[in-house]
Protein backbone atom coordinates (compact mmCIF):
# COMPACT_ATOMS: atom_id res chain seq x y z
CA UNK A 1 0.00 0.00 0.00
CA UNK A 2 2.71 2.54 0.68
CA UNK A 3 4.70 1.47 -2.30
CA UNK A 4 0.83 2.14 -4.41
CA UNK A 5 0.79 5.92 -2.38
CA UNK A 6 4.50 6.95 -3.23
CA UNK A 7 4.24 5.84 -6.69
CA UNK A 8 7.22 3.03 -6.35
CA UNK A 9 4.97 0.19 -7.89
CA UNK A 10 4.88 2.03 -11.26
CA UNK A 11 8.47 2.48 -10.54
CA UNK A 12 9.41 -0.90 -9.57
CA UNK A 13 6.97 -1.82 -13.10
CA UNK A 14 8.96 0.19 -15.07
CA UNK A 15 12.24 -0.90 -13.91
CA UNK A 16 10.63 -4.54 -14.22
CA UNK A 17 9.67 -3.34 -18.12
CA UNK A 18 13.22 -2.22 -18.81
CA UNK A 19 15.11 -4.66 -17.51
CA UNK A 20 13.02 -7.15 -19.68
CA UNK A 21 13.89 -5.45 -22.65
CA UNK A 22 17.70 -5.06 -22.07
CA UNK A 23 17.90 -8.88 -21.64
CA UNK A 24 15.93 -8.99 -25.13
CA UNK A 25 18.75 -6.98 -26.81
CA UNK A 26 21.02 -8.32 -24.96
CA UNK A 27 19.49 -11.53 -26.57
CA UNK A 28 19.37 -9.79 -30.08
CA UNK A 29 22.88 -8.84 -29.58
CA UNK A 30 24.15 -12.13 -28.73
CA UNK A 31 21.96 -13.69 -31.28
CA UNK A 32 24.06 -11.40 -33.56
CA UNK A 33 27.24 -11.74 -32.89
CA UNK A 34 26.89 -15.56 -33.35
CA UNK A 35 25.63 -14.73 -36.96
CA UNK A 36 28.76 -13.30 -37.51
CA UNK A 37 31.21 -15.61 -35.81
CA UNK A 38 29.74 -18.45 -37.49
CA UNK A 39 29.87 -16.40 -41.04
CA UNK A 40 33.21 -15.82 -40.42
CA UNK A 41 34.39 -19.45 -39.25
CA UNK A 42 32.41 -20.90 -42.52
CA UNK A 43 34.71 -18.22 -44.34
CA UNK A 44 37.91 -19.64 -43.37
CA UNK A 45 36.92 -22.90 -43.69
CA UNK A 46 35.88 -22.19 -47.17
CA UNK A 47 39.08 -20.38 -47.74
CA UNK A 48 41.42 -23.59 -46.39
CA UNK A 49 38.84 -26.25 -48.86
CA UNK A 50 39.66 -23.37 -51.60
CA UNK A 51 43.29 -24.56 -50.88
CA UNK A 52 43.66 -28.10 -50.96
CA UNK A 53 41.44 -28.14 -53.91
CA UNK A 54 43.28 -25.77 -55.99
CA UNK A 55 45.74 -28.21 -58.07
CA UNK A 56 42.81 -31.17 -58.29
CA UNK A 57 40.92 -28.02 -59.90
CA UNK A 58 43.97 -27.35 -62.26
CA UNK A 59 44.59 -31.41 -62.66
CA UNK A 60 41.29 -31.54 -64.31
CA UNK A 61 40.93 -27.75 -66.14
CA UNK A 62 43.59 -29.45 -67.94
CA UNK A 63 41.76 -32.31 -68.47
CA UNK A 64 38.62 -30.52 -69.93
CA UNK A 65 40.81 -28.67 -72.04
CA UNK A 66 42.64 -31.45 -73.64
CA UNK A 67 39.15 -32.96 -74.20
CA UNK A 68 37.91 -29.64 -75.88
CA UNK A 69 41.29 -28.85 -77.83
CA UNK A 70 40.32 -30.53 -81.25
CA UNK A 71 37.37 -28.62 -81.83
CA UNK A 72 37.91 -25.56 -79.64
CA UNK A 73 40.97 -23.26 -78.52
CA UNK A 74 44.52 -24.78 -77.98
CA UNK A 75 45.00 -26.75 -74.97
CA UNK A 76 47.88 -26.91 -72.40
CA UNK A 77 50.21 -29.58 -73.45
CA UNK A 78 50.71 -30.86 -69.79
CA UNK A 79 51.05 -29.70 -66.54
CA UNK A 80 53.20 -30.86 -63.54
CA UNK A 81 54.13 -30.21 -59.86
CA UNK A 82 57.72 -29.93 -59.64
CA UNK A 83 59.60 -30.71 -56.82
CA UNK A 84 62.97 -31.65 -55.31
CA UNK A 85 65.58 -33.28 -57.79
CA UNK A 86 62.86 -33.19 -60.28
CA UNK A 87 62.50 -29.62 -60.45
CA UNK A 88 66.21 -29.25 -60.24
CA UNK A 89 66.58 -31.34 -63.01
CA UNK A 90 64.05 -29.64 -65.16
CA UNK A 91 65.54 -26.03 -64.34
CA UNK A 92 68.44 -27.48 -65.51
CA UNK A 93 67.27 -28.21 -68.68
CA UNK A 94 65.57 -25.05 -69.13
CA UNK A 95 69.00 -23.22 -68.33
CA UNK A 96 71.22 -25.56 -70.71
CA UNK A 97 69.00 -23.85 -73.85
CA UNK A 98 71.43 -22.04 -75.78
CA UNK A 99 70.38 -19.47 -78.85
CA UNK A 100 71.61 -17.13 -81.19
CA UNK A 101 70.61 -13.38 -79.99
CA UNK A 102 67.40 -12.70 -79.29
CA UNK A 103 66.48 -16.28 -79.41
CA UNK A 104 65.00 -16.97 -76.23
CA UNK A 105 62.30 -15.01 -74.56
CA UNK A 106 61.98 -14.68 -71.12
CA UNK A 107 58.71 -13.17 -69.76
CA UNK A 108 57.12 -12.83 -66.13
CA UNK A 109 53.10 -12.34 -66.44
CA UNK A 110 51.33 -11.05 -63.53
CA UNK A 111 47.79 -12.38 -62.75
CA UNK A 112 45.33 -10.64 -64.72
CA UNK A 113 47.70 -8.86 -66.52
CA UNK A 114 47.38 -8.72 -70.68
CA UNK A 115 49.99 -11.27 -72.11
CA UNK A 116 53.02 -9.49 -73.59
CA UNK A 117 52.95 -8.63 -77.55
CA UNK A 118 56.65 -10.46 -78.02
CA UNK A 119 54.80 -13.36 -75.96
CA UNK A 120 51.69 -12.82 -78.37
CA UNK A 121 54.21 -13.28 -81.50
CA UNK A 122 56.21 -16.05 -80.26
CA UNK A 123 53.12 -18.26 -79.43
CA UNK A 124 50.75 -16.93 -81.91
CA UNK A 125 47.57 -18.78 -81.14
CA UNK A 126 48.56 -20.55 -78.19
CA UNK A 127 49.18 -17.47 -76.32
CA UNK A 128 45.66 -17.70 -74.74
CA UNK A 129 47.11 -20.16 -72.83
CA UNK A 130 50.13 -17.93 -70.86
CA UNK A 131 46.73 -15.73 -69.73
CA UNK A 132 45.13 -19.55 -67.96
CA UNK A 133 48.69 -19.97 -66.81
CA UNK A 134 49.32 -16.50 -64.99
CA UNK A 135 51.34 -15.85 -62.64
CA UNK A 136 53.89 -17.79 -65.00
CA UNK A 137 57.46 -17.08 -65.88
CA UNK A 138 57.08 -17.78 -70.03
CA UNK A 139 60.19 -19.36 -71.62
CA UNK A 140 59.58 -19.72 -75.48
CA UNK A 141 62.69 -19.60 -77.79
CA UNK A 142 62.72 -18.43 -81.54
CA UNK A 143 62.77 -22.30 -83.06
CA UNK A 144 59.33 -23.04 -81.08
CA UNK A 145 61.11 -26.37 -79.24
CA UNK A 146 60.43 -24.70 -76.27
CA UNK A 147 57.48 -23.07 -74.83
CA UNK A 148 56.63 -23.41 -70.89
CA UNK A 149 55.33 -21.73 -67.94
CA UNK A 150 56.50 -21.50 -64.68
CA UNK A 151 54.67 -20.14 -61.45
CA UNK A 152 58.03 -19.51 -59.41
CA UNK A 153 57.55 -19.04 -55.73
CA UNK A 154 59.32 -16.04 -55.43
CA UNK A 155 58.05 -14.20 -58.53
CA UNK A 156 59.92 -11.57 -59.70
CA UNK A 157 58.42 -8.22 -61.37
CA UNK A 158 57.11 -8.27 -64.82
CA UNK A 159 59.56 -8.41 -67.26
CA UNK A 160 59.87 -9.08 -70.59
CA UNK A 161 63.52 -10.19 -72.07
CA UNK A 162 65.12 -11.56 -75.34
CA UNK A 163 68.45 -12.71 -74.84
CA UNK A 164 70.94 -16.18 -75.74
CA UNK A 165 69.15 -18.17 -72.43
CA UNK A 166 66.56 -18.23 -70.67
CA UNK A 167 66.46 -16.02 -67.59
CA UNK A 168 65.76 -17.59 -64.37
CA UNK A 169 66.89 -16.69 -61.72
CA UNK A 170 68.07 -19.20 -58.87
CA UNK A 171 66.52 -17.40 -56.25
CA UNK A 172 63.17 -17.31 -57.91
CA UNK A 173 62.65 -21.12 -58.08
CA UNK A 174 64.75 -23.03 -55.07
CA UNK A 175 66.10 -22.53 -51.95
CA UNK A 176 69.30 -20.53 -51.85
CA UNK A 177 70.87 -18.07 -49.82
CA UNK A 178 70.44 -17.78 -46.19
CA UNK A 179 66.55 -17.32 -45.55
CA UNK A 180 63.75 -18.10 -43.58
CA UNK A 181 60.14 -19.77 -43.82
CA UNK A 182 57.70 -19.36 -40.79
CA UNK A 183 54.73 -21.32 -40.87
CA UNK A 184 51.65 -19.39 -38.88
CA UNK A 185 48.50 -20.97 -37.97
CA UNK A 186 46.04 -19.59 -35.63
CA UNK A 187 47.35 -22.07 -32.66
CA UNK A 188 50.57 -23.14 -34.35
CA UNK A 189 54.57 -21.12 -35.48
CA UNK A 190 57.28 -22.69 -36.52
CA UNK A 191 59.76 -21.26 -38.04
CA UNK A 192 63.47 -22.91 -39.80
CA UNK A 193 66.34 -20.81 -40.58
CA UNK A 194 68.55 -22.30 -43.89
CA UNK A 195 72.10 -22.10 -45.70
CA UNK A 196 70.51 -23.13 -48.96
CA UNK A 197 68.24 -26.25 -48.44
CA UNK A 198 69.85 -27.10 -45.02
CA UNK A 199 67.63 -26.21 -41.89
CA UNK A 200 70.57 -24.61 -39.52
CA UNK A 201 67.84 -23.46 -37.14
CA UNK A 202 64.26 -24.57 -36.01
CA UNK A 203 62.19 -22.83 -33.34
CA UNK A 204 58.81 -23.42 -32.66
CA UNK A 205 55.63 -23.30 -30.39
CA UNK A 206 51.75 -23.31 -29.90
CA UNK A 207 49.49 -21.26 -28.25
CA UNK A 208 46.11 -22.02 -26.25
CA UNK A 209 43.85 -21.22 -28.63
CA UNK A 210 40.17 -22.66 -27.96
CA UNK A 211 38.38 -25.06 -30.53
CA UNK A 212 34.40 -25.27 -31.47
CA UNK A 213 31.62 -23.69 -29.03
CA UNK A 214 30.17 -26.05 -27.25
CA UNK A 215 26.80 -25.44 -25.76
CA UNK A 216 26.49 -24.35 -22.32
CA UNK A 217 29.09 -21.77 -20.55
CA UNK A 218 28.88 -18.26 -21.90
CA UNK A 219 27.33 -17.32 -25.32
CA UNK A 220 28.87 -17.82 -28.85
CA UNK A 221 29.51 -13.95 -29.18
CA UNK A 222 31.56 -13.67 -25.99
CA UNK A 223 33.48 -16.86 -27.41
CA UNK A 224 34.60 -15.86 -30.21
CA UNK A 225 36.29 -12.49 -28.79
CA UNK A 226 37.82 -14.61 -26.38
CA UNK A 227 39.47 -16.93 -28.96
CA UNK A 228 40.11 -13.88 -31.15
CA UNK A 229 41.77 -11.97 -28.02
CA UNK A 230 43.81 -15.00 -28.00
CA UNK A 231 44.52 -15.83 -31.81
CA UNK A 232 45.98 -11.50 -31.58
CA UNK A 233 48.31 -12.81 -28.88
CA UNK A 234 49.65 -15.62 -30.90
CA UNK A 235 49.93 -13.56 -33.95
CA UNK A 236 52.09 -10.88 -31.89
CA UNK A 237 54.07 -14.10 -30.43
CA UNK A 238 54.81 -15.09 -34.39
CA UNK A 239 55.48 -11.72 -35.60
CA UNK A 240 58.30 -10.99 -32.30
CA UNK A 241 59.86 -14.51 -33.39
CA UNK A 242 59.70 -13.61 -37.20
CA UNK A 243 61.52 -9.92 -36.93
CA UNK A 244 64.28 -12.20 -34.99
CA UNK A 245 65.53 -14.10 -37.32
CA UNK A 246 68.74 -13.75 -39.01
CA UNK A 247 67.98 -14.21 -42.41
CA UNK A 248 68.43 -12.45 -45.51
CA UNK A 249 65.17 -13.39 -46.72
CA UNK A 250 61.80 -14.18 -44.86
CA UNK A 251 59.18 -16.21 -46.52
CA UNK A 252 55.82 -16.50 -44.63
CA UNK A 253 53.31 -19.28 -45.15
CA UNK A 254 49.84 -20.42 -43.75
CA UNK A 255 46.24 -20.03 -42.98
CA UNK A 256 45.24 -17.45 -45.87
CA UNK A 257 43.22 -15.43 -43.08
CA UNK A 258 46.20 -14.64 -41.17
CA UNK A 259 48.99 -13.95 -43.71
CA UNK A 260 48.10 -10.36 -43.79
CA UNK A 261 49.44 -9.57 -40.47
CA UNK A 262 52.94 -10.27 -41.81
CA UNK A 263 52.94 -8.87 -45.20
CA UNK A 264 55.29 -5.97 -43.41
CA UNK A 265 57.57 -8.85 -42.71
CA UNK A 266 58.28 -11.07 -45.36
CA UNK A 267 59.49 -11.04 -48.78
CA UNK A 268 56.58 -14.01 -49.68
CA UNK A 269 53.94 -14.99 -48.14
CA UNK A 270 51.52 -17.92 -49.48
CA UNK A 271 48.78 -20.34 -48.29
CA UNK A 272 49.39 -23.45 -47.12
CA UNK A 273 47.28 -26.03 -45.23
CA UNK A 274 50.53 -27.99 -43.32
CA UNK A 275 49.39 -29.63 -39.96
CA UNK A 276 50.92 -31.98 -37.31
CA UNK A 277 53.49 -30.42 -34.44
CA UNK A 278 55.77 -27.50 -35.23
CA UNK A 279 58.76 -29.69 -36.92
CA UNK A 280 56.28 -31.99 -39.11
CA UNK A 281 54.27 -28.76 -40.20
CA UNK A 282 57.23 -26.80 -41.50
CA UNK A 283 59.20 -29.42 -43.13
CA UNK A 284 55.39 -29.92 -45.19
CA UNK A 285 54.93 -26.29 -45.55
CA UNK A 286 58.15 -25.80 -46.48
CA UNK A 287 58.43 -28.39 -49.55
CA UNK A 288 55.05 -26.80 -50.95
CA UNK A 289 56.36 -23.69 -50.75
CA UNK A 290 59.62 -24.58 -53.07
CA UNK A 291 57.17 -26.93 -55.48
CA UNK A 292 57.42 -24.95 -58.94
CA UNK A 293 53.96 -25.85 -61.25
CA UNK A 294 55.05 -26.05 -65.01
CA UNK A 295 53.20 -26.15 -67.57
CA UNK A 296 53.52 -27.12 -71.03
CA UNK A 297 52.11 -24.22 -73.72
Amino acid sequence: MLDEVLGRASLKERIAELEAEKEALREQLDAEQERRAAAATARQEAEERVNRLEDRIAELEDRVERADGEEGDPAIRGREDLRGERRDEVLARLRSVETGPQGALTAMVPDGSDVPDAVRSALGERAGLVARAAPCLVCVDDAGLVAAALDPPVAPEAFTEWGTEFHLEEGWVRPVGRHAVALVRSDLFALGVFEGRERVETRGFTSAVKGGHSKGGFSQGRFERLREGQIADHVEKCRDAIAAADADRVFVVGETSLLHEFADLADETAPADATGDPDEALSAAVDDFWTVPLWLL
